[in-house]
């Protein structure tokens, strides 16, 4: 397991080191956030963002609670001063004197000491500016103040558009959430909006500052890239993993480099065991970088590999910078990983179409050299405000990743560039980022002054991250190809060529060469989602060459994403798209009743009050309307429809409960189409942490050996099943698979077709264990009582390790939904206990499909299993795990549990536990939780999505 300090002390050593230099940290609370037009001037912190210190000072309430949203646009449409108290310490002696900002959001105006520094206008650049002679005519230390005006963002944003000449789009090309004009600036694009969250548009100061001073002969290390590679290794191309490794470590710099200055490295292993050191080689120097590089032998060094893949192992390089008489001027150290991983987009070999592949183009990853299934989740901002992401909340929601059984997430473009703590807690716990440029859903323009913002904010990031194993890949932003070019085309067909062309000029011309100019161990694609690449040349002016639409028939290329709200779509795969790889897909749900009362008055507490509707956004206003009823309801309908379809339509006496139950329904059938969409494709957290429906039933499909149904509803009235068991282990793997057939109340029916099956499934592959038609088999059985459970044992070993194992896993196959299915009472009964700190649930009395254990508010909590299907009279003992407590360990005695067969009952107790201690599903009075007590099933609840959107 990660020791959660190891995170924070790799950050801590990317700062640069020298012993001629002196750093002012501009952090801490001696701040003023003011602003004349609003009458508003109060104490502030740095770094943040002004909706965070107006809340803090009371100003404004909770930015999150009920509709302060819309409430709260006037702080948006405002331009808000951060001004320092007369800063201490600075020497007047120094020979230069430096301001370095990491992150200022996003367009301002500096001064120092009176006197106008820069303006700034990139939320994801690093500035630094020279500020020596103003400091040197600043004798009074009292007039030494640092002011940053921040400009309203959307006030900007249509001030550039309104501009003579301005580029303009077809109509319906560019997305507008809430606030316009998006695509002009270089801020954070879901500020302004979308179909998943609020529009803030915040300002401030959101990442840390500096005041440097420096000695005559002294330089300050602002940013630095190390790419570790195999020699001979180009990007998108698989190396030889047999070849030793190059590390080729870069410096940026600011103030005097003396001539003739020289890098050495030390490559030492986590207990500070040196493996490799000496002088870098090639070393050239610029007036802003130095770069050399060295080659560590292959097999000095432990592989880096993903979770569940192999161990993360990690080493430490320390790069100095010293004069040519070997003077130190300068060091930085960095965590870093040895590994390759390549975006694999090459042509389908005759190998592959040998063994069934279908013609086309690859478009898989591969982790030093091996093919793997990758597993995870899309991760849209945690916050709207990311000056309050913590490391803590990070590393909470990492585990919740490993936990889930995820070895990579999708950093969805439009947010902001993951921080450097985020990168490091990766690395420790086996997380691959695949992360995109700041791009998405609009066309952008490509004037020279944009294009130039673009590259250095492009080139900051990408040498900023560069080190760090978990990185998986730079994508050039969301959406792009496969929805941009597309609208055009629908649009304006005969101005597809022009915006093609600039799609290219900034996505071909600007960010590849960002890329590949800087790194050798990173591959690059301009679009998620995208047919991918037609051709691949390194000597050619422009590498690569897109494949559009240029198809062949029969041949499978890129990768898909696919939403599709008819909920008609569970359980109907040829509805699914089919490519080589899904980067999104999913379905909206509620949240659950916790979260919900944190964020939302009680009055307000029904599926469809104004409230509830309007904090839905999808489908999104699509302008500033504050009261888009009309469009919210949209979302609030299909998940209506959803529930309406396959399961018992909730109608609770008690209208919270009955929010509550709808609440949880519209979960499961968010985590029934995931699981349908996933175990195809491989043939939900909460704000706070809490888990949804979602997250077990991810967790739960994305074993390494999973059975699953497949029911082909297309057929006419012959319903084809099949049942196939899948691998994503790197070797063969034999087994049994078992299956039985239950009406609802667990009486073991006599279908004539297999119950035990012996298998054996090839290295990340899929095989048939089961064929049949249900109007044959099932003939004489009514097929809404009928319930097919089934089984796999598989013995095996994960990657990297010689230990053999034993996989099981088990699912369940209804023929009919939920809704008409003949559901009885299980007879759900739960007992803790103290010594193993484990809760048992038994059904006594039938099947309970969608068995869901929930506890109350103040705590958030990870069970070991959940959102699973029992059997009657086989317990399921389920541990879990407290990530955090408010309520002293009482969290426990809150615990309840309940089926899809609640959804069924009218009686409940709102938040409390329904029914009594002998299961009968009858009203009463909750018992309290004793070690030895019981409790049954209640209508409570579910979780929903949030900052992790699982949709992989």
């Amino acid at each position: 397991m990660p020791n959660p300090k190891q995170a924070a002390l790799a950050a801590a050593l990317l700062l640069p080191f020298s012993a001629t230099q002196t750093v002012h940290p501009l952090s801490g609370s001696n701040w003023t956030l003011s602003d004349p037009g609003s009458n508003v001037s109060i104490p502030a912190n740095f770094p943040s963002q002004a909706h965070l210190d107006l809340y803090a000072a009371g100003i404004i309430g909770d930015p999150l609670y009920a509709l302060n949203e819309f409430e709260q646009r006037w702080v948006a449409y405002s331009n808000w001063t951060y001004t320092s108290a007369p800063l201490p310490g600075l020497s007047p002696n120094a020979s230069s004197t430096w301001l370095l900002f990491n992150g200022l959001d996003t367009f301002t105006s500096i001064s120092f000491c009176g006197q106008f520094v820069a303006s700034t206008n990139n939320q994801f650049r690093q500035y630094w500016f020279d500020v020596s002679e103003i400091l040197h005519a600043c004798s009074n230390e009292k007039d030494r103040v640092l002011a940053i005006n921040f400009g309203s963002a959307p006030n900007t944003a249509d001030a550039i558009a309104s501009e003579p000449g301005q580029e303009t789009w077809p109509h319906g090309v560019q997305q507008v959430y809430e606030f316009s004009n998006r695509w002009f600036i270089r801020k954070e694009q879901s500020d302004f909006g979308w179909d998943w969250g609020p529009a803030f548009a915040p300002a401030g100061p959101w990442q840390p500052a500096w005041i440097v001073q420096l000695g005559s002969q002294a330089v300050y290390i602002r940013n630095s890239i190390v790419d570790i590679y195999r020699e001979g290794q180009l990007n998108l191309l698989p190396p030889d993993q047999s070849q030793p490794w190059v590390v080729n470590a870069s410096l940026d710099y600011f103030g005097n480099l003396p001539d003739n200055a020289t890098l050495s490295y030390v490559l030492t292993d986590l207990q500070n065991h040196t493996i490799s050191s000496g002088a870098l080689s090639d070393v050239n120097t610029t007036n802003a970088t130095i770069t050399g590089s060295t080659i560590i032998p292959n097999g000095a060094v432990e592989l880096w590999w993903p979770s569940q893949l192999g161990p993360q192992n990690l080493y430490y390089i320390t790069i100095s910078l010293q004069s040519s008489s070997k003077a130190s001027l300068a060091s930085v150290t960095k965590r870093v990983g040895f590994r390759t991983i390549v975006l694999n987009e090459t042509p389908i070999s005759d190998q592959q179409l040998a063994l069934g592949i279908a013609a086309g183009n690859n478009w898989h990853f591969e982790i030093n050299g091996h093919e793997f299934y990758a597993k995870g989740s899309n991760f849209i901002p945690p916050d709207p405000f990311w000056a309050r992401v913590t490391p803590q909340r990070i590393e909470q929601l990492f585990q919740s990743v490993v936990a889930g059984n995820q070895n990579m997430l999708r950093v969805w473009a439009s947010g902001a560039y993951s921080p450097d703590f985020m990168y490091d807690l990766a690395d420790e716990y086996g997380i691959l980022l695949w992360s995109e440029f700041e791009f998405g859903d609009a066309l952008y323009p490509v004037d020279q002054a944009f294009l130039d913002n673009v590259r250095a904010e492009a080139e900051y990031n990408i040498r900023r991250v560069n080190h760090h194993p978990s990185l998986a890949l730079w994508a050039g932003g969301n959406e792009l190809e496969n929805l941009e070019l597309m609208l055009v085309n629908q649009s304006a067909p005969e101005q597809l060529a022009k915006y093609t062309a600039q799609y290219e000029t900034l996505f071909l011309d600007t960010l590849l060469p960002a890329v590949f100019e800087n790194t050798r161990s990173i591959s690059y694609t301009p679009s998620s989602t995208s047919n991918g690449w037609q051709s691949l040349n390194f000597s050619a002016t422009h590498p690569i060459v897109e494949r559009y639409n240029n198809l062949t028939t029969g041949s499978v290329y890129g990768e898909t994403d696919f939403y599709n709200y008819n909920p008609a779509v569970l359980h109907n795969a040829s509805a699914l798209p089919i490519g080589r790889f899904s980067n999104e897909f999913g379905y909206h749900s509620m949240p659950s009743l916790q979260s919900w009362r944190q964020q939302v008055p009680s009055s307000d507490l029904t599926f469809n009050s104004t409230t509830v509707l309007l904090r839905d956004h999808h489908d999104p206003a699509g302008g500033l309307n504050t009261s888009n009823v009309a469009n919210s309801s949209i979302g609030q309908a299909q998940m209506t429809e959803a529930v309406e379809m396959w399961y018992p339509t909730p109608g609770k006496r008690d209208p919270v409960a009955n929010f509550s139950a709808w609440c949880h329904a519209t979960q499961v059938f968010q985590a029934d189409l995931y699981v349908f969409e996933i175990a195809f494709y491989r043939r939900g957290p909460e704000y706070d942490g809490r888990w949804k429906v979602l997250h077990y039933a991810a967790k739960d499909i994305y074993e390494p050996v999973i059975i699953a149904p497949y029911y082909n509803i297309t057929t006419g009235k012959y319903r084809n099943l099949s049942v196939w068991v899948t691998s994503d282990l790197w070797e063969a793997v034999s087994g049994t698979a078992t299956f039985h057939w239950y009406d609802w109340s667990g009486k073991q029916l006599d279908v004539n077709a297999s119950q035990s099956v012996a298998f054996e499934v090839g290295a990340i592959n899929s095989t048939q264990v089961l064929q049949t038609f249900t109007t044959d088999v099932l003939s004489n059985y009514n097929l809404s009582n009928v319930v097919l459970h089934m089984s796999v044992e598989a013995h095996g070993s994960l990657p990297n390790t010689n230990t053999t194992r034993t996989f099981r896993h088990e699912n369940f196959f209804n023929p009919t939904p939920l809704r008409t299915a003949q559901l009885v009472d299980p007879g759900l009964t739960l007992t803790y206990s103290p010594t193993t700190a484990n809760f048992t649930i038994t059904s006594t009395r039938g099947i309970a499909a969608w068995v869901w254990l929930d506890y109350g508010e103040g705590s958030v909590v990870h069970f070991d299993s959940n959102a699973f299907w029992l059997l009657p009279g086989q317990p399921r003992e389920v541990g879990y795990k407290v990530q955090s407590d408010g309520t002293g360990g009482g969290w426990i005695d809150t615990v309840t549990v309940q089926s899809m067969w609640d959804q069924t009952q009218s009686a409940s107790v709102g938040s409390s536990a329904n029914g009594t201690a002998n299961g009968t599903g009858s009203s009463g009075t909750p018992i309290p939780y004793t070690s030895a007590a019981v409790k049954t099933s209640m209508s409570m609840l579910a979780v929903a999505v949030a900052a992790l959107q699982l949709a992989l």
